[in-house]
């Protein structure tokens, strides 16, 4: 097993995010731009996402979610997933991202596979002109997930679904209660940040541990080398994240 840097401590959110502020906090962090092209643009700075992401790990801390705990993140490309992503990697929970397009089976052997207490979700999502039953097929999914705790949901598309009594919550009232300020927990070099699966087309789906400090370096060198990132760039991605 190689091991990296063992005992650095460090909190990747502080140094993609809060490193920023002083300087760049009124700078565009994200933009997203929406699947309908008559819905409105958004752009968001620093000091927004800062305050967003640190929200959103209150809420993942007041839901019980520890360092250590792994919670699945089902969402379509909103910025929600972003912002869902970035709050457990604050806190030092394990994000495992499914993409909002795979069956009930595929999310379920997913989330018993890495143990996942929660999973984050939204009504829906929009691909092309259809729209997708997200929530359906996360209900249908943690019939057979005897992990799960509990289930928080985004609302995207306006739809009508079904809410578990004791364990969904719509997740925009939770925010809207939660404190603007956290403090980062602090991680380990050597310790995971994520866990991200492979398609399964050849077999059962293997999780594949990311870890903090290693992904950030690889992630700097890539930007600097290959994307050859200058001030004032924009980096579009058209992949699923």
């Amino acid at each position: 097993q190689i091991k990296w840097f063992t005992d650095a401590k460090v909190n990747i959110t502080k140094n993609c995010i809060d490193r920023h502020l002083a300087k760049k906090g009124d700078k565009t962090a994200i933009i997203f731009e929406p699947n309908d092209p008559s819905e409105e643009a958004i752009n968001i700075t620093y000091n927004e996402l800062h305050q967003k992401v640190c929200k959103m790990a209150n809420v993942l801390r007041e839901q019980g979610i520890k360092k250590g705990d792994r919670v699945c993140i089902y969402l379509p490309m909103i910025p929600e997933l972003a912002v869902t992503i970035l709050a457990c990697a604050r806190i030092g929970a394990i994000h495992s991202v499914v993409f909002a397009g795979f069956s009930a089976s595929a999310v379920s052997a997913r989330i018993n596979d890495s143990e996942c207490q929660m999973v984050i979700t939204s009504d829906g999502g929009y691909r092309g002109n259809k729209t997708i039953d997200l929530k359906g097929i996360v209900d249908e999914a943690l019939e057979k997930t005897p992990c799960v705790e509990k289930v928080l949901v985004v609302k995207r598309i306006n739809t009508d679904i079904t809410m578990k009594e004791g364990r969904d919550q719509w997740l925009q009232p939770l925010l809207e209660d939660a404190l603007t300020n956290n403090v980062a927990e602090i991680m380990d070099a050597e310790d995971p940040l994520f866990i991200l699966y492979t398609s399964g087309s050849t077999g059962k789906p293997k999780g594949m541990v990311h870890t903090t400090a290693g992904y950030m370096v690889y992630t700097a060198y890539t930007f600097k080398n290959i994307f050859k990132y200058e001030e004032n760039d924009v980096y579009w991605c058209t992949a699923d994240i």
